[in-house]
């Protein structure tokens, strides 16, 4: 049986802040080597060349090293850049904590957590049936790492993927291979789409798609993949988020789907999917700190519009799509949950409806 689980969310006050974790550790409410993941938001452009996600990433494994974790470098690090609007940079820290051998863990579901590495994708598998059938076989992995075996019981997965740099272009050209795009950029949303298809295949949500559906066929998708992409890794980082019963623990996850760009009313069901009452039309005042966090995807919707009315994201050639979308659904999300500090990622195709985006939520039930 695996040991419950502690979640805390922590502010970053500048790109290479890690005093949040480090103030858990000190003050006994998590303990350094029983940290599992990090998920979090850090303050760059959110591109292909977005530092901050490697300075967050040295400054979060260093207290690890420092605080006596015995390999912080295996850790999975999720970072997802970009905080346009009022998103507000933080981390949610993921770590077990022993059991109280006194206490009754009852039989309520509650957050499990499972981590894996896939093998390794190379440049020529991004958005390929072989990157779909990677990622597939590494969250089969963490879902048994988390004492998971019903895919229903899965409500999040989080993943970091790597994407194609002129770097990795012509190393696959050196070895006679072929990638899906040389177009660095979009190759983000290709590696996140495709990455969500092996997701959704692993829990049993579609059937293993072809290569002319990945990026494509937009029915296709899984209602609890989010998913990243950077340049900081060959392989993807897997963290399943899920609830068992009988484990024990505070903390129960839940999850939903926003149909579009404007749907509160999905956040607000990912909410009551995690545990917390509320009533008809809640206020964020009824949340009464139970909220831990919420996780989104959001993408500008492909036909222009969000319920009938016309938008240019999609033409803008100034700023790019990704800031604006998320810039607005970060809004909508701090709207509901009263806190800016909220994960809102971009790049959401295969991950939730066309236009939309699947949400999870975590919540402290006492």
């Amino acid at each position: 049986m695996p040991e419950p689980i502690e979640v805390r969310k922590v502010a970053i006050e500048s790109v290479t802040d890690a005093s949040g974790l480090e103030k858990l550790i000190d003050d006994g409410i998590i303990e350094a080597h029983r940290v599992l993941a990090v998920i979090g938001k850090t303050e760059g452009n959110g591109g292909v060349n977005d530092y901050t996600r490697i300075l967050a990433d040295r400054a979060f494994r260093g207290v690890l090293a420092a605080k006596g974790h015995p390999s912080p470098e295996s850790v999975p690090l999720v970072w997802s850049g970009g905080t346009d609007g009022i998103l507000s940079p933080h981390a949610t820290i993921f770590a077990t904590t022993a059991a109280d051998p006194d206490a009754d863990p009852g039989d309520e579901p509650r957050l499990s957590v499972g981590i894996a590495m896939s093998d390794v994708i190379l440049p020529e598998d991004i958005g390929r049936p072989a990157m779909v059938e990677k990622v597939a076989a590494g969250v089969r992995e963490a879902m048994k790492a988390a004492g998971i075996d019903d895919p229903a019981d899965v409500h999040y997965v989080q993943t970091k993927t790597p994407l194609l740099t002129l770097a990795t272009i012509n190393d696959a050209k050196s070895r006679g291979k072929d990638v899906v795009t040389e177009d660095t950029g979009p190759s983000m949303d290709i590696s996140n789409s495709t990455t969500a298809l092996g997701i959704a295949v692993a829990l049993g949500e579609i059937e293993m798609p072809s290569a002319e559906q990945i990026h494509r066929d937009l029915s296709l998708y899984s209602s609890v993949a989010s998913c990243s992409s950077g340049v900081e890794l060959d392989r993807a980082q897997i963290v399943v988020v899920g609830n068992v019963r009988g484990i024990g623990g505070r903390y129960r996850i839940g999850h939903s789907v926003m149909k579009d760009a404007l749907d509160a009313d999905g956040i607000w069901e990912a909410i009551r999917s995690s545990g917390i009452e509320l009533p008809e039309r809640p206020h964020p005042s009824d949340l009464r700190g139970r909220l831990v966090n919420v996780f989104m995807k959001c993408e500008a919707d492909p036909s222009g519009r969000v319920r009938g009315r016309r938008n240019i994201m999609l033409d803008d050639s100034d700023v790019h799509w990704h800031r604006q979308i998320k810039a607005a659904v970060g809004g909508v999300a701090a709207s509901v949950t009263g806190d800016p500090a909220v994960f809102v990622s971009v790049a959401a195709v295969h991950q939730g409806p066309s236009g939309g985006g699947p949400v999870a939520a975590i919540a402290d039930l006492g």
